[in-house]
């Protein structure tokens, strides 16, 4: 069995997208899903499973989309390979709060960040399938526009540790 996390896109931020985590928890032990839990209310659950990463999301976001009467999101990460994303943050000095890490399906493109707006004291770094943003001011005084955000979402470095935690105890 593999240890996965799923990222939700725009659930339960800002009045949008509301999922409560007992739904999602239970969607998640329809599909099949083996010890599921949820960690915050912002859309994180992490399970077991013997699909692969495909078929994760692909089940995922069928199940999501019938349930919200919309597609719904959602980026996927085994537990090794969320360990790496923990592991590769660039910014291991910068309080955990002030990284983020832009989960993305795909590695990001070659211009990534030079297509970014609006940067100020922002620093940013390309990962495999991630974006990793330092907000050395903080999130909500950026003006940050990362153009790649639009398919993807973000979680800050404590919610990465967490979730890694989480999935990596599913494996043993």
């Amino acid at each position: 069995m593999i240890g996965y996390v799923a990222l939700l896109r725009a659930v339960n931020v800002g009045g949008t997208g509301k999922l409560p985590m007992t739904e999602l928890k239970a969607i998640c032990e329809a599909a099949g899903f083996e010890g599921v839990r949820t960690y915050i209310a912002s859309g994180n659950v992490v399970f077991g499973s013997d699909l692969s990463e495909a078929e994760v999301k692909a089940a995922l976001e069928d199940r999501l989309g019938a349930y919200a009467g919309k597609p719904v999101g959602v980026l996927v990460r085994a537990a090794r390979e969320m360990a790496d994303v923990l592991a590769d943050n660039p910014f291991p000095e910068a309080p955990p709060n002030k990284v983020l890490v832009l989960f993305l399906d795909t590695p990001p493109e070659a211009d990534a960040i030079e297509a970014v707006r609006h940067r100020s004291s922002e620093e940013l770094k390309r990962g495999k399938r991630e974006l990793y943003v330092h907000y050395p001011d903080g999130m909500g005084t950026s003006k940050l526009a990362i153009p790649a955000a639009r398919t993807g979402t973000g979680r800050n470095i404590n919610s990465v540790a967490k979730l890694a935690e989480m999935a990596a105890a599913l494996e043993q």
